[in-house]
């Protein structure tokens, strides 16, 4: 077997272009099941991202017990009503009760992604000035997951309105474990590559360049 690095063509860019356009934040799902072996590949690809130190810090939680679903179901529920109050008097609370926050009932698959904060491999490579660098890894990761499914007809809808010390204890993971995110995963019962709060009028995805500064 060769170790030359592969060669990627100009069609391959195109593709790999139109894959970063369709990723979608879904949060409509049907209710067909995710097999076994797409779960398995998904995570293998997770598992392929950069980590600071090589530490992997990582660690997948597959929600698989129908109370503990809709324990969480319930409590984004109640963070998406209190997040509300902030648009209270404005034209956006309306606006905002009206959005589909999360699939947590529907989606098939539930992952919550934490982060060891005390990760024995690596051995603190990294991470002396900037820690945070664990908890962008598994970021990273969690991008890898998001390219693989989409690549597999697949979405992912990341929940953010939860309380982190709340999903902790719900989960019942290690003290060192930080949150990181709470996925949704399962086949989208649409797809567009445009994405939804682009639709529905809440935010418009603004230039490129208008982020780009130079020193």
């Amino acid at each position: 077997m060769s170790d030359a690095p592969p060669l990627f063509y100009a069609e391959f860019a195109e593709q790999f272009t139109q894959l970063l356009r369709w990723r979608r934040d879904v949060r409509h799902f049907d209710r067909r099941a995710v097999g076994e072996a797409d779960m398995c590949a998904l995570l293998a690809c997770a598992a392929m991202a950069p980590s600071v130190g090589n530490a992997q810090p990582w660690r997948f939680v597959r929600v698989r017990t129908p109370d503990i679903r809709e324990a969480l179901a319930a409590h984004a529920d109640g963070q998406s009503a209190h997040a509300a109050e902030r648009y209270a008097g404005q034209a956006r609370y309306d606006h905002y009760l009206s959005l589909k926050l999360h699939g947590l009932r529907e989606a098939p698959e539930l992952i919550a992604v934490f982060c060891d904060e005390q990760p024995e491999a690596g051995h603190g490579l990294g991470i002396a000035t900037m820690p945070e660098m664990l908890r962008y890894s598994c970021v990273l990761a969690i991008h890898n997951l998001w390219l693989a499914a989409r690549l597999r007809g697949l979405g992912l809808g990341w929940v953010s309105i939860v309380d982190p010390p709340a999903v902790h204890a719900l989960l019942d993971v290690p003290a060192t474990w930080s949150l990181i995110a709470l996925l949704c995963i399962g086949y989208p019962a649409d797809t567009s590559d445009t994405p939804e709060l682009e639709q529905r009028g809440w935010q418009q995805r603004e230039p490129w360049a208008d982020r780009v500064f130079e020193r």
